[in-house]
């Protein structure tokens, strides 16, 4: 045998087979019949427990036997998929109206796992008989199933809009559908308005569709989303949860909430809501119950009396699924291809399916009515001579020989003949007759009519109407969800969310950072503040917990940290580290820390690097909602390190002093505002073995403090300094020494006086500016200390009696 070998482009192959999968992804297992409302696999559970009995007028059997069934004869594939699209359809909370009916544990809305198939017991529930009647009539189209060992139809009848009333979800190749369930009532008065005026538009179909009608209930905000959702299939809604209050005895308010989003997973849900009470983003919350029983579904949020309860419920819309976005994408099978449907359009499809359905059972029950009117024709003619007739019979053969004799004596048609032979003695009585005579006028009318029905448009679309109207009124419940006409835009004001209270927050040089209560701080003194031993204060001032304190660090960058969200922390205790909070660098330390109530656009924050960089920019830009980790504040280059951070919210000047010793002052208005990560302008005009050792902005300031690592202090008139220009050589402050020269290593703008320790290798100094006698250019100030015996000056820590340590 030859072996054949093609050859073909590897695109044409995966172009063709993906498109072979995904017609049959497409058609046959994701997105649902315009008609029917069905997935395959849907279609098929019901169709096979219609077929083995099990309905909802009988007993229940169990769910794996109608698995079996289903993967033996229909779908073949995991017995998984087939219950779990077995239990989705009797879950009351997922369907609006109820397709199958399971005895047994079928999962819950907290999304707690049905019962194994071999546990559970189902049956059709009676709508369903709605969805297969006279599926026996010839009314769909049945094909061979996957092994051509049975037939299956390719859609329901479907005696209402499912699409519509149960909606669907689902995910296929390319294409995803999600839509809606609705009230049945209102959908089948919309098909009612259809089949009367087929070019009614959607704003007559919406003053009987009000909108999607959900399970679980729910307030449906959004009119106009609606509408366009019902005219293009894509639309977004806001469903939120039915929440009302009532004040108990005692200083508490409940908020019950019995109503929830769609698909919403309520042990989520309830486990959400108590995390927000366990880390107080809320203040005023209690407890959060779940008491969800048999009487229905019901959560409990116990909140103080005084708390703002409209605050808290707002916060839970907005951090919660209490409150969800719903998105229409009404995409199903019509014609055997995916499309995106309208309200109009799935109902003018559904009312289509419905004339065919109505048209095939008629002509099926025309066919039979004839068939019987034949056989009824044929009795009356045998019974008005029946002598004759029982004379010919007696004289033939056997049965054969006495059909061909009734058929050529009395000219009787072969089904005529049979019908005689098989007449039972007891049928010849005067009763019998009349019954006979009164079946065929009944049956001349249903053929009248079956024929009227074909022939007719009017007394068509007058049969849908009428099986219409008697599902309505045999199945249509009152609505479960409201509907509003605005989406309500929750503002979350922090004020009325955050218990407001003074406290101190404290930043070390190290990154330990606290809130301590004001009783906690007032127990103590300023210097009795918990912290490690060679660490240093970086911030410490009085506060509130509707601030924000920013820390910006060595490396650029910026953290954002609620006053509220500090950590609580006794003032003797030490602090706890940004990196608890935030994922830092190596080497990477606070600079400078501030607390801001807001972030006006009348402050600017000025940042300057140990190159030399200056950047000025804008409070405004700092604002940030993603605060969980730290946010670049400016583009260092290499080796480059940020020295000060200060904020500016008036005129100013800039005063830089190098670790040599050369000054720099020009008004700040020289630095021109820039971006948050922008890399700055050039702030002094370095020399190459030179560094920037101080950054400060003069406001009010009337001397310059320097400490140099010989233990030199020393005090400057600010008005020593005179104006220049950004980006200047600068003048010398410091008289350059060749054999051991002063190196700049602390500087601090003060007012008149300031405290401050000087720290070497093994010891400290403690002095303060007032006793250091003021010097001009080109003096190194005073040796506070003997190099030879205090050692080097490594740091200097300036305090501030009024606020502790700064």
């Amino acid at each position: 045998m030859t072996e054949q070998v093609q050859r073909m482009q590897l695109e044409d192959v995966i172009g063709d087979r993906f498109g072979r999968y995904s017609k049959y992804v497409i058609q046959d297992r994701a997105i649902p019949d315009v008609r029917d409302g069905l997935k395959p696999v849907q279609r098929r559970i019901l169709y096979a427990m219609y077929k083995e009995g099990n309905t909802y007028e009988k007993g229940f059997r169990k769910s794996a036997k109608t698995v079996g069934n289903v993967i033996g004869n229909y779908h073949p594939h995991g017995d998984s998929s087939v219950y779990e699209a077995m239990i989705r359809l009797s879950q009351e909370w997922k369907m609006r109206e109820g397709l199958i009916d399971i005895h047994g544990n079928k999962g819950s809305v907290d999304g707690d796992p049905p019962a194994a198939m071999r546990y559970t017991e189902a049956r059709l529930s009676e709508i369903s008989n709605e969805m297969l009647r006279d599926i026996n009539k010839n009314t769909v189209q049945f094909i061979n199933n996957f092994d051509d060992t049975e037939m299956e139809p390719t859609v329901l009848p479907s005696k209402f809009p499912n699409l519509l009333v149960n909606g669907s979800t689902g995910i296929s190749a390319g294409y995803a559908t999600d839509i809606p369930p609705h009230n049945l009532g209102e959908v089948i008065d919309a098909t009612l308005k259809m089949i009367d005026k087929p070019n009614t538009s959607v704003e007559e179909l919406m003053e009987v569709v009000k909108g999607p009608d959900f399970p679980t209930g729910g307030t449906i905000q959004g009119v106009d989303q609606i509408r366009k959702a019902y005219e293009t299939g894509r639309g977004k809604i806001i469903v939120r949860s039915k929440v009302r209050t009532e004040d108990t005895r005692g200083s508490k308010t409940l908020i019950i909430i019995e109503e929830l989003p769609f698909e919403v997973n309520k042990a989520n849900l309830v486990k959400k809501m108590d995390e927000i009470r366990a880390d107080r983003n809320v203040d005023g919350i209690l407890e959060v119950r779940d008491e969800t029983d048999r009487e229905g579904l019901r959560i409990v949020v116990e909140v103080k009396k005084e708390a703002n309860v409209e605050g808290i419920i707002n916060y839970f819309y907005k951090k919660t699924d209490l409150q969800v976005s719903y998105s229409f994408n009404m995409v199903a099978i019509s014609d055997r291809a995916p499309k995106q449907l309208g309200l109009k359009e799935i109902l003018t499809s559904y009312i289509a399916h419905q004339k065919s359905v109505i048209l095939n059972r008629s002509r099926h029950e025309l066919s039979e009515a004839e068939r019987r009117m034949h056989i009824i024709e044929g009795l009356m003619k045998a019974l008005s001579i029946l002598d004759e007739v029982i004379r010919v019979i007696r004289e033939s053969d056997n049965k054969r020989n006495a059909k061909e004799n009734l058929v050529e004596a009395f000219s009787f048609t072969e089904a005529q003949a049979e019908a005689i032979v098989m007449l039972q003695l007891y049928r010849l009585t005067n009763t019998d007759i009349v019954e006979l005579e009164t079946e065929h006028n009944e049956l001349d009318y249903t053929i009248n009519q079956l024929r009227d029905i074909l022939s007719n448009e009017k007394q068509l679309a007058k049969v849908i109407k009428k099986e219409l109207r008697d599902i309505r009124k045999k199945y249509a419940t009152p609505r479960k969800s409201t509907v509003e006409d605005e989406i309500e835009t929750i503002e979350l004001e922090k004020e009325v969310l955050i218990a407001k209270e003074e406290v101190v927050v404290s930043l070390t040089r190290e990154g330990y950072v606290k809130r301590t209560s004001q009783r906690s701080y007032n127990a103590s003194t300023p210097e009795e503040i918990g912290m490690k031993e060679d660490d240093q204060v970086l911030l410490v001032r009085q506060a509130h917990t509707l601030e924000h304190m920013l820390v910006f660090t060595s490396h650029g960058n910026y953290m954002i940290i609620p006053v509220h969200e500090l950590p609580d922390i006794r003032w003797k205790d030490n602090g706890q580290h940004l990196s608890n909070r935030f994922r830092l660098g190596a080497k990477e330390v606070p600079v400078a820390a501030f607390v801001v109530e807001g972030y006006g656009d009348d402050v600017s924050v000025v940042t300057t690097t140990r190159q030399g960089q200056i950047k000025k920019t804008g409070l405004k830009a700092y604002e940030a909602t993603r605060i969980r980790r730290p946010i670049s504040g400016i583009n260092l280059k290499k080796d480059d390190v940020v020295i000060s951070v200060e904020l500016a919210d008036a005129a100013a000047d800039v005063l830089l002093v190098t670790e040599k010793g050369i000054s720099l002052r020009y008004p700040l208005s020289d630095v021109n505002a820039t971006g948050l990560k922008a890399q700055g302008v050039r702030a002094i005009q370095l020399k190459a073995d030179d560094s920037l050792a101080f950054s400060g902005l003069i406001t009010n300031e009337k001397f310059l403090v320097t400490v140099t690592q010989r233990g030199a202090v020393k005090r400057t008139a600010i008005d020593t300094f005179e104006a220049g220009g950004r980006a200047q050589v600068g003048n010398t402050l410091l008289k350059e020494i060749k054999s051991k020269p002063h190196r700049i290593i602390g500087a601090r703008l003060i007012e008149n006086n300031i405290d401050m320790t000087l720290f070497s290798a093994g010891s400290s100094f403690d002095i303060d500016a007032r006793s250091i006698r003021v010097s001009g250019k080109y003096a190194n100030g005073s040796f506070v200390v003997d190099e030879n015996e205090f050692g080097e000056v490594e740091s200097v820590v300036f305090e501030n009696p009024a606020l502790g340590n700064q």
